[in-house]
């Protein structure tokens, strides 16, 4: 039995109409829900891809542009296939690194950084 995910890395977004879909129809992200204090206010909401559920935020006081989340996933080298075929920018293709792992990494519309790796065992 997998424990629930206790922590949730929270990402600051500019614009919602450019950021969600780039983790929705990007990266496969679907959204559990959306929150706003009133129609026009800035956009709180929670996504999860493959049990991995983040938050991004308009509100400029949350939290700065520029953040980075590091993604523990099964298969790096197939995500980036699907990633690529969905039109993601990929900075960096999946790659061995010296601590026993494969990476990839893009970013955000935001700028923000998101790792995806591997471990290789």
């Amino acid at each position: 039995a997998t424990m629930p995910q206790t922590v949730i890395p929270q990402l600051r977004m500019r614009h919602a109409d450019t950021t969600l879909p780039f983790y929705v129809q990007g990266l496969g992200f679907v959204v559990d829900w959306e929150h706003r204090f009133e129609p026009g206010f800035p956009l709180f909401a929670q996504l999860t891809r493959d049990g991995q559920t983040i938050f991004l935020t308009e509100h400029s006081g949350d939290c700065e542009v520029g953040g980075a989340v590091y993604f523990i996933v099964e298969d790096v080298d197939a995500l980036y296939r699907a990633f690529s075929a969905a039109g993601v920018p990929i900075e960096q293709p999946p790659h061995d690194t010296e601590w026993g792992s494969r990476e990839m990494l893009l970013r955000d519309p935001d700028g923000n950084r998101l790792r995806f790796a591997t471990h290789v065992d």
